[in-house]
C-alpha cells in the first residue's frame, strides 16, 4: 500500500549516523551516568548581555509580534553590509545581495532547493558537515564528494571531478575553517578556487559560519574579498558561534544576486523571516561592542589548548586546530579496527565522553572523530583523566 511505502526524499537519505551514538548517551545519562559531551557543536557560553537587553526591549513593542520578512528588516541588512564593509573590506547592497537567513543551516538548505534541479551534480568536500551534501540530495541533486585531506588536495579533486562529471556541475562548496577538520585557507586559496570556478562557469558557495572563531593573528578571509567573487560566489554565515547566539537561528547569505534573489523567492513562500526582535538583537550584536567576540574567542582557545594538553597526557596526540570550536583527531591505533562509530561507543560506555564519530561526516571521515570544545576546561581535565584510565587498562 502507498501508506506503507518509504517517501522518495526521505529514501535518498542514509542512515543517521549519529543515531547509535546519541541513544547510548541518552540511555547512560537515563541510568545517571555523567557523560562529558564532546560530541554537539553546541556553544555553552551565555550570549552577551547587551544582545539580550536589546531582544527584551524589542519584544516589549507590541509591533514587533508580527510577520516579519523572509528577506529580512532592512535594518539587519544594512548592519550585516556594514560588518562585511569593516572585516573584510567588501562592500554589499543590503536591497540585491543579502538575506539573513534563520541561522546558516537553513540559508544553505533553501540555496539548494533554490538553484537546483532534478539531477543536477554538485561538489561537496569529504568529510563534510552533513547539510553541503544532504541539502543537495533533498533537493534532487547529485552529490560527488570530493576527498579533503587538506585543502589543496580538494582543489586539486575538485578540478579533477569537472572533467569527470557526466554533466558539467552546478556548483562546488567550501568551508573554512572547516567543520569538522578545523582546516584553514589564506586569501590566494579563494582565488585559485575562484578562478577554478570562472574557468568552468559554475557557482561557489562558500560556508564561513567559523570566521569569527580562530586562534591565530591573521583572521580567516571571506572569499568575497576576491576580485569577481561576487559574480560566481554567496557566501553563508552565520552570528550562532561569533555571539554564543545558536538557539537564536540568525545567519545570512551574501554575495552573486543572482543566487541571493533565488534564495529570497524561495524563503518567501516558506517563512516569513525570524522573529523580528531576534532580527534587531542581531543588529545590537553587529553593530555593538566586539571585545564580547574576542571573549569568546579566547575561551575556546583556552579550552583548545587544555584540551591538547591533557589529551597528551593521557596518550592521544590531538592536532591543534587553528579555528573553529572542534578538533579533528585520528583515532588512536590501537583502537582503529574499531571504526569511529564503536570506538565513539566504547568512550562513552568506559569513560563517560561523548565525540562525534567522523563517519558521520562522510566515507573519508572514517577513522577520525570531531570533538567539541563545548565543556569547560574543568571538565576537559576530567575528560582526559577518565580517557588516561581507559588507554591505561588496554
Amino acid at each position: 500500500m502507498a501508506t506503507t511505502e518509504e517517501f522518495h526524499r526521505i529514501k535518498q537519505l542514509p542512515p543517521y549516523v549519529f543515531e547509535e551514538v546519541n541513544k547510548l548517551k541518552a540511555q547512560l545519562r537515563g541510568a545517571g551516568r555523567d557523560i562529558i559531551d564532546l560530541g554537539m557543536g553546541n556553544p555553552d557560553m551565555p550570549t552577551p548581555p547587551h544582545i539580550v537587553e536589546k531582544l527584551i526591549e524589542s519584544v516589549q513593542n507590541p509591533k514587533a509580534h508580527r510577520y516579519s520578512v523572509s528577506r529580512g528588516i532592512i535594518g539587519l541588512r544594512r548592519a550585516m553590509a556594514r560588518y562585511y564593509e569593516r572585516r573584510f573590506n567588501v562592500k554589499l547592497n543590503p536591497e540585491t545581495e543579502i538575506v539573513a537567513t534563520i541561522g546558516s543551516k537553513e540559508g544553505f538548505a533553501n540555496l539548494a532547493q533554490a538553484i537546483t534541479g532534478p539531477g543536477d551534480v554538485v561538489l561537496a568536500p569529504d568529510p563534510a558537515y552533513p547539510i553541503h551534501a544532504f541539502g543537495f540530495i533533498i533537493a534532487g541533486g547529485v552529490i560527488i564528494p570530493v576527498p579533503a585531506p587538506s585543502p589543496e588536495a580538494y582543489l586539486s579533486g575538485v578540478s579533477e571531478a569537472i572533467g569527470k562529471a557526466h554533466m558539467k556541475p552546478r556548483a562546488v562548496v567550501l568551508n573554512y575553517p572547516s567543520n569538522p577538520t578545523a582546516q584553514t585557507v589564506d586569501l590566494d586559496f579563494y582565488k585559485d578556487a575562484v578562478a577554478l570556478a570562472k574557468k568552468n562557469d559554475i557557482y561557489i558557495l562558500s560556508d564561513l559560519a567559523y570566521g569569527e572563531i580562530y586562534f591565530g593573528d591573521t583572521p580567516p578571509p571571506s572569499i568575497l574579498e576576491v576580485e569577481g567573487a561576487k559574480d560566481i560566489a554567496v557566501e553563508i554565515n552565520s552570528l550562532s558561534k561569533t555571539f554564543a547566539m545558536a538557539g537564536w537561528r540568525m545567519g545570512m547569505a551574501v554575495g552573486n544576486e543572482r543566487l541571493i534573489n533565488a534564495l529570497a523567492r524561495v524563503k518567501s513562500y516558506l517563512d516569513y523571516g525570524a522573529f523580528t526582535p531576534i532580527q534587531v538583537a542581531a543588529v545590537a550584536a553587529l553593530d555593538g561592542p566586539w571585545d564580547c567576540v574576542e571573549e569568546i574567542r579566547m575561551t575556546y582557545k583556552r579550552r583548545r589548548d587544555t584540551l591538547v594538553e591533557s589529551f597528551a597526557m593521557a596518550g592521544w596526540e590531538i592536532p591543534v586546530p587553528e579555528a573553529s570550536m572542534f578538533a579533528w583527531a585520528a583515532i588512536p591505533e590501537r583502537y582503529r579496527s574499531m571504526g569511529s562509530v564503536e570506538f565513539a561507543k566504547m568512550l562513552m560506555e568506559r569513560a563517560d565522553v561523548a565525540v562525534a564519530p567522523g563517519l558521520g561526516f562522510g566515507v573519508h571521515g572514517e577513522g577520525f572523530v570531531r570533538i567539541g570544545l563545548v565543556e569547560n576546561q574543568q571538565r576537559i581535565r576530567q575528560a582526559a583523566r577518565n580517557l588516561r584510565k581507559v588507554f591505561a587498562g588496554n
